[in-house]
């Protein structure tokens, strides 16, 4: 499979990038170095975003010292090396996400560190470990952090950086997806509108590894046909615009493909409604986020004639209802790895921006039609 230009990198690129991440975490922590393991030493510093009241974040973010605590007996020591910038860490920072922290916050949900220190009594990981958080709200903006060992989980080092930050959330949210509401199978189908976002793109890869159909919807945009290609290089069998689900059109499309089992719906508003419409008998909605700030219309028919399911899905729920044993975390993270080191699951266009220009990249990734992820290097 051809990859888009983009999402490609060698085997030395790779290397490179590493090896920079590791000499600048070597400059980069003096501040937190020499650390023990023993209580009571007064606290290190780090540079953190934090947020101390809620509303526009190029407003109330700001790049601060925040005290490091000490090394707990089951505390390990974290050099973050990148973060992205998600929509749900907008929100939170807005305070319109369904969690918010105590205030002041450190801004971040996802991303990646490395383990510097472990705490005496710390069992599952070692010095050098890669490690995401395991739920939202752990503040990954920042250059490093003291946690406790059941806060995160450790991934392989052998990924690319890129791939590790955004791996907790967008691809996480599609893997599930794909497993939890319907038994699908080689050749069967899955619709899903947002298909040019995080989850969208994680949806068409794994769906594309298990021999799955997507039907891919997005918006009308001048640049449509580069999308469509960019979409089909990464797995994508068909593309098209949310008018043609409107249109007789849409019956050539199902000739050749077989009607969905499962959509999946990021949107909400009329886009979600039209998404019912062309489910099989029987099949799954599930909602998972709503961009059009719209409520999902549900046809009286949909649910009388085809007895269509309207489920919904949140992977911060589902990661907390698995918090008592990892081994479903695990088995998620490992299969995510193998495509990723398979070439089969690829990290979203991203663009590299440094902590000090934190402000730049928050404008960004409140821009519409945003085409590349923000993601903080720490």
């Amino acid at each position: 499979m051809w990859l888009p230009f983009y999402t490609i990198y060698s085997r030395s690129q790779t290397t490179c990038r590493r090896a920079a991440a590791l000499l600048k975490l070597s400059t980069d922590v003096v501040n937190v170095a020499h650390l023990s393991h023993s209580a009571g030493l007064s606290a290190k510093t780090c540079k953190a975003l934090q947020f101390r009241k809620h509303g526009d974040p190029s407003q109330v973010v700001q790049l601060e010292d925040v005290d490091l605590p000490p090394i707990g007996a089951k505390d390990v020591l974290v050099k973050m090396l990148a973060a992205p910038i998600n929509p749900s860490d907008i929100n939170m920072i807005q305070g319109t996400y369904a969690i918010l922290p105590d205030l002041p916050a450190v801004g971040g949900n996802e991303g990646v560190g490395q383990i510097l220190e472990v705490g005496s009594q710390v069992k599952s990981l070692k010095m050098g470990d890669w490690v995401i958080p395991k739920d939202a709200g752990l503040g990954t903006w920042r250059t490093a952090a003291v946690v406790a060992e059941d806060d995160v989980i450790s991934l392989p080092s052998d990924i690319p950086l890129l791939s590790a930050a955004t791996l907790g959330v967008n691809p996480c949210t599609a893997f599930r997806m794909l497993s939890d509401f319907e038994d699908l199978k080689p050749g069967d189908s899955v619709i899903q509108n947002a298909a040019n976002s995080g989850v969208g793109q994680a949806v068409i890869q794994i769906a594309a590894a298990r021999g799955i159909n997507t039907i891919n919807v997005v918006r009308d945009r001048p640049e449509f046909l580069q999308l469509s290609n960019k979409l089909k290089a990464i797995g994508a069998s068909h593309v098209i615009k949310e008018e043609a689900l409107r249109r007789p059109e849409i019956k050539e499309l199902f000739k050749t493909c077989p009607k969905p089992k499962l959509a999946l719906n990021g949107v909400g508003g009329r886009s979600a409604t039209e998404l019912l419409r062309h489910l099989q008998v029987g099949g799954s909605m599930v909602t998972y986020g709503g961009m059009a700030k719209q409520p999902v219309t549900v046809p009286v028919s949909a649910l009388i004639f085809k007895d269509v399911k309207v489920r919904g899905f949140w992977v911060t729920q589902w990661k907390r209802d698995h918090s008592h044993d990892d081994r479903a975390f695990r088995a998620m993270l490992d299969e995510l790895c193998s495509l990723i080191r398979q070439g089969k699951l690829t990290a979203p266009a991203c663009t590299e921006v440094g902590l000090q220009e934190y402000g730049k990249a928050l404008d960004t990734a409140m821009q519409p039609f945003t085409s590349s992820k923000q993601v903080l290097i720490m």
